[in-house]
């Protein structure tokens, strides 16, 4: 189990600067190395209508673009709300970028109002990704927002 309250004190400083790029960089090395059984960690961004485009990233190459009503990330980008899936096999729509990865944790980016992105976490562990995960993950994507100046990308089209 993780503890998140002495990874939000670890990531604030790692997002020393106002680019969201380094940011989001940063930000999912540093999940990446500090949270077990993750193989994938990274975000997508809102640049398109109803699409969301790869952006940084740690793992094996990504699955590019996702529309809104596909997978995991499509139904966090539509709901706006986070999706903690225990086994992504029985989600409908799942979009298997990599066929190791069983469960799934999706927080929706939002600023200003808008959705600017998500942040795709990726397990190979079935059920690996509990309620104080979801939470602490949730802390976690706060901290990136109040550090990151998220004007852009913007929506295009």
């Amino acid at each position: 189990m993780s503890d998140y309250a002495l990874l939000a004190r670890q990531l604030e400083p790692l997002l020393d600067t106002h680019d969201w790029l380094t940011n989001a960089a940063q930000t999912c090395a540093f999940l990446k190395h500090e949270i077990s059984d993750l193989n994938w960690a990274g975000f997508y961004l809102q640049r398109q209508p109803g699409t969301l485009i790869l952006g940084p990233f740690q793992g094996l190459p990504a699955c590019n673009p996702i529309p809104f009503d596909k997978g995991v990330c499509g139904a966090a980008a539509t709901t706006r709300r986070t999706q903690r899936v225990a086994d992504v096999h029985a989600f409908p729509g799942h979009i298997a970028c990599d066929a190791a990865s069983r469960s799934e944790l999706v927080v929706p980016i939002i600023h200003d109002g808008e959705l600017w992105g998500v942040l795709d976490l990726d397990s190979p562990r079935p059920e690996r990704f509990s309620e104080d995960d979801q939470r602490g993950i949730e802390r976690l994507v706060e901290i990136f927002i109040a550090a990151s100046d998220l004007s852009t990308p913007s929506v295009t089209g």
